[in-house]
């Protein structure tokens, strides 16, 4: 019997959104045969560092503001290696390999972490719920089932809309009922007042969008941090 699904798969709501404006400091780079961007904190990468797996929603980690997300977490220490998609299916065929040539390039000494945006989120529960990741986050998820959830061994971040389409109250409800019932460890942001995909596409001029998408990235980077000293 297959495990109840949680989060479904993106709507129209993933199609909609603002596009910002910056310049990115990364580079793209090819990992494993995948377009990759890449972003270093400043002084580069050291042995032993800290590295967050970004798995993208449907635009990708190449789209400025996947890139602006992944800046933004390199200033805070922290390596990200961005991945890009064209289909579910597709990306599932690719996404072992493109990790293991990540760790193969970064080491296992590394410290990795992995975050998940709609789309990605499924990715980064599959590998939460393995010894050598640190911690795990994922935002507006989609193509979520109960068993990303009960599987799970490492800490989660959950950042959340309180109105999703894609992983509506009952789902979240359920989802965080499992995190109790098995004592794992986890912590939810739930932020009033905006929607799927806000932690990526928000419009910025809206003052609680702008601070909103903001807390979901600093409230990833301080989960991570705890986790992989």
């Amino acid at each position: 019997m297959s495990s109840p699904e949680l989060a479904k798969p993106p709507g129209p709501c993933c199609f909609e959104g603002v596009k910002h404006s910056g310049t990115p400091i990364g580079r793209e780079d090819s990992i494993g045969g995948i377009p990759t961007y890449i972003s270093e904190p400043a002084g580069g990468f050291k042995p032993g560092g800290k590295i967050i797996l970004y798995f993208a929603d449907i635009y990708g980690p190449l789209f400025i503001n996947s890139k602006l997300i992944q800046d933004y977490f390199a200033s805070q220490g922290f390596d990200r290696e961005g991945w890009k998609m064209k289909n579910l299916e597709n990306a599932k065929k690719i996404v072992p390999g493109w990790v293991e040539q990540v760790r193969n390039t970064y080491g296992e000494d590394a410290k990795y972490s992995a975050v998940g945006y709609c789309f990605g989120a499924p990715f980064t529960l599959n590998y939460a719920a393995t010894e050598w990741l640190s911690a795990a986050a994922i935002a507006h998820p989609a193509y979520l089932n109960e068993d990303h959830f009960q599987n799970l061994k490492k800490p989660l971040l959950l950042s959340l809309a309180e109105t999703d389409h894609t992983f509506p109250t009952e789902s979240r409800r359920r989802a965080v009922d499992i995190l109790s019932e098995n004592k794992s460890t986890y912590h939810v942001q739930l932020f009033s007042g905006v929607s799927h995909g806000f932690a990526v596409r928000a419009d910025t001029k809206v003052e609680n969008s702008r601070w909103v998408k903001e807390e979901s990235s600093r409230g990833i980077v301080a989960w991570f941090d705890r986790f992989s000293k």
